[in-house]
């Protein structure tokens, strides 16, 4: 309804530049149509006349008069009248509120899509974790807000390309894969005191049997060996960083680069297939899992066009890109002093790689701690010529998991975390993704174990599911009877909801298609299940005070025609969000 209240603006403003009141440049591509807060002010409000009245040299109230005099007829619409300043205020016929039900019922699972997005390509990259150790239910947030992000997307009409970024390359992979080893050995009877800045999860055991379970002994050396020279560790009064990176280096020159290769793949595999099944059984899938380690040409690329542009320089045998000439806080580094390309440098590169690939838009979600690589990245975007406003970063807070009043600690290096498959496991995965994009992603999140299992109406995703299976339900109670519910008949019988419930109920279901737009171009899908659970909520409330199932048959089908409605939308609505719509519960 609101695309029709907007083209028939569109159409009086075109009469007005006619007459030349205005011209066809001062029309605006889209006007604003929205639902108005207070019944007595209709059911639809424009400030077109607002926005447009500087422009045309004319007073608001006099150009809302102007625009409601060239208005063309419409049955939609009952009166039209001018408030405040110069809101125009529309107010609907209630039959064609109705309309909605038959397009909803006629369009099934595609109401509320559009072509908005005109199939301009879009890359989503989201979750990204370094493949180190397990999911944890911090990742999850990332994981269930980017999958929904890229459906709302996908449902008014982008073309979507998701992408999970394997860091698979760097210092991290060669810390876990010398954890790994170190635990190889230990399973060969070697003793010494792991490093305290090791992986100590119970996984990196996991990998290191396997190794032992491939090639039994092959990677076996004696501790007095291995530790022979090597800087002390922390506990110890050391340095814990310099204390690894003498044992990633013992571990390459002891079994040289194709063992240590075995080893490195090792846990990368095993953690990435992990990471994968997970997701995978999340319901997160990606159209490409992108190696960090494809990477080397593309930096050398990179760094390059800066270089020749004027952006790197040499200090203290570094090479530095000038980021603060981009408003970044200060210069970053690119390569070390060994040669190494940084963290940074692969960073630039992969997104030079993304907009080479010809994505309209690039949207990455980071978890909120690299909220200091935003302004460092943007920069080297605009040192490469490319638009960085063409990049959007939305960050995450990572969820906080309470078991009753206590906090659960998570840390990958220690091994003391609660994995998203555990999470999954205990509140089922419906529960999950619904409550992972209930609040924006950029607020802090208290998940509750106990509410998310909890069959009550403080249980969002419970509840909103609940009314979809209540509405099966009213179907299969329809068979018992005897009876059956006739659509046509139904919507011909429109007329007879004359309740306010009803008529709240129809208006919100006029909403959804604006619901799924604004939340897929805002990147908020909280937007989406707010929607959901009022929908819901209000649903229950008609249920439980008017009897459905009515011994009039007109009215009965009428009734139903509107819940099927209302258990279309829901269905819609839960499927953008990963989300099942249950026929029993």
């Amino acid at each position: 309804m609101k695309q029709t209240i907007a083209s028939l603006l569109r159409t009086a403003l075109y009469n007005l530049s006619h007459e030349g009141t205005l011209t066809e440049d001062q029309i605006p591509e889209s006007i604003l149509v929205e639902n108005s807060r207070d019944k007595s002010h209709g059911d639809l409000a424009t400030n077109i006349a607002l926005t447009l009245a500087k422009q045309v040299k004319m007073p608001p109230r006099q150009l809302a008069e102007s625009i409601i005099s060239r208005l063309p007829s419409s049955h939609h619409i009952v009166d039209v009248q001018i408030a405040g300043p110069g809101f125009i205020n529309f107010f609907l016929n209630a039959s064609s509120q109705f309309e909605v039900i038959g397009s909803i019922l006629a369009a099934e699972d595609s109401f509320g899509r559009s072509n908005f997005g005109q199939k301009k390509r879009i890359q989503v990259e989201f979750v990204s974790a370094n493949p180190t150790g397990p999911l944890h239910v911090g990742h999850g947030r990332g994981a269930a807000y980017g999958a929904t992000i890229a459906e709302l997307l996908k449902a008014v009409g982008y073309s979507v390309h998701s992408e999970y970024y394997v860091n698979d390359a760097g210092r991290q992979m060669n810390i876990l894969a010398a954890s790994v080893w170190l635990r190889y050995l230990e399973s060969h009877g070697e003793s010494f005191a792991f490093p305290s800045n090791g992986y100590k999860g119970a996984y990196v055991k996991d990998i290191a049997a396997n190794l032992t379970e491939q090639f039994d002994e092959a990677f076996k050396h004696p501790a007095s060996e291995v530790f022979k020279d090597i800087p002390v560790d922390e506990p110890q009064g050391g340095d814990k960083e310099e204390h690894i990176d003498a044992l990633i280096l013992k571990c390459r020159e002891l079994l040289g680069e194709a063992d240590y290769l075995k080893v490195f793949n090792a846990g990368l595999n095993s953690i990435l297939d992990d990471i994968k099944d997970d997701l995978g059984e999340f319901g997160v899938h990606y159209n490409q899992w992108f190696s960090e380690k494809s990477l080397s040409e593309d930096i050398e690329k990179a760094l390059a066009k800066l270089d020749a542009s004027g952006h790197l320089y040499e200090k203290d045998g570094a090479i530095w890109f000038r980021s603060t000439d981009f408003g970044d806080d200060k210069d970053r580094v690119v390569k070390r002093d060994n040669g190494d390309a940084t963290y940074f440098a692969s960073d630039i590169a992969y997104h030079l790689n993304k907009f080479e690939r010809g994505f309209d838009r690039v949207i990455n979600i980071w978890g909120a701690d690299h909220h200091g690589y935003i302004a460092r990245v943007k920069a080297a975007l605009e040192a490469l010529g490319l638009n960085k406003d063409k990049l959007d970063i939305k960050l995450v807070q990572f969820a906080i998991l309470y078991r009753g009043k206590e906090r659960v600690q998570m840390s990958t290096r220690s091994g003391e975390f609660v994995t998203l498959r555990e999470l999954r496991s205990e509140v089922g995965n419906d529960a999950a993704r619904f409550v992972y994009v209930t609040r924006k992603s950029e607020q802090h999140m208290d998940f509750d174990l106990e509410l998310a299992k909890s069959e009550s109406k403080d249980n969002p995703v419970y509840y909103v599911q609940y009314a979809h299976a209540r509405i099966c339900s009213v179907l299969r109670k329809l068979n018992d009877m005897n009876l059956d519910w006739d659509k046509q008949k139904g919507l011909e019988a429109l007329s007879m909801l004359e309740h306010e419930a009803e008529k709240d109920l129809v208006a919100q279901l006029n909403q959804y298609p604006e619901v799924v737009h604004n939340s897929a171009v805002n990147l908020e899908p909280h937007a989406l299940t707010h929607y959901l659970r009022e929908l819901a909520s209000n649903f229950h409330g008609y249920y439980n005070s008017h009897k459905v199932l009515e011994d009039d048959a007109r009215l009965r089908d009428a009734r139903l025609t509107l819940s099927m409605a209302v258990r279309q939308i829901l269905s819609n609505g839960l499927g953008l969000l990963g989300v099942s719509a249950p026929t029993h519960m």
